[in-house]
This record gives structure tokens, sequence and C-alpha cells, in this order.
């Protein structure tokens, strides 16, 4: 999908906006990728000498994938977006460094009312760098 598409789903821009494609998508599942090129600001300080992706930012590049998935199912609200409410479970696994691709797959696994509840992986070449649940509701935005 188009970069459009991507921006008509969320609020979020650049420099903060972590999804650069949607592989594929339906109802209840979204598979994204972003690209860290390097060139982001967060890496002259994390760390200068071994630069790599904070972990922070990789569960929010896939709640931001999880975000344009929920859009659909928000469509009725308008004004309304995703926002996080808790994540569980953070496993780390992998260093994400300049120059990787992650994958993010997200999985809508429950919905009741506006609260949505979904899991998340992100792999760089098949490898899980994080894996964890979270939750949404929409708020007015």
């Amino acid at each position: 999908m188009s970069l459009k598409e991507i921006y008509d789903a969320i609020p979020h821009r650049p420099p903060f906006l972590l999804v650069d494609e949607i592989v594929e998508q339906t109802d209840s599942r979204i598979v994204c990728t972003k690209t860290f090129t390097g060139k982001e600001d967060f890496f002259a300080g994390h760390y200068p000498d071994f630069p790599l992706v904070p972990g922070v930012l990789l569960c929010e590049a896939a709640m931001q994938c999880g975000a344009v998935l929920l859009k659909k199912h928000l469509s009725n609200t308008d004004g309304k977006a995703p926002v996080a409410t808790r994540m569980n479970n953070v496993r780390f696994k992998r260093i994400v460094r300049p120059g990787e691709t992650i994958r993010m797959e997200v999985e809508l696994t429950e919905r009741l009312a506006d609260a949505f509840f979904l899991k998340a992986k992100v792999t760089v070449e098949g490898k899980v760098a994080v894996r964890f649940e979270f939750a949404c509701t929409a708020a007015a935005m």
C-alpha cells in the first residue's frame, strides 16, 4: 500500500512515522515494514560507537502498524484514533542496527467496544527482535 494510505490511516508523520510499507492486511492481521537508514537522529546518541534502534521505538513501530490495522475498525468514529493503553509481556530478543529492515506482524486478538487487544512480533531477516501484547482505545484527536 502507498504512503498516502498510511497517512490516511494514522496521524503520525516524519520524523516519527515508523511504517514504510504495508505488505499485507486482513480484518484481523497486518504486516508492515520499516527500514532504518542510519540517518535517523537517535543513532547519534544511542549509542555513538555501536548504534542500535532503541527497543521502545521497535515497540512504537509495531503499535503504529497496529493503528493502521485498527483504522477500518474505527471508520465510524470520526475524529478518533487508536492510542496505546498498555503493553504486556515485552521480550527483546535481537538488536536492530542501522541499515536493517524490520517486519512487523500485528494481530487483533479481541475487541471490547472501543478497546482493542493485539499481539505483535517484530523480526529482522526472520529472527525475532521483540514480541509483546498491547491494548489500544479510541481517543478523540
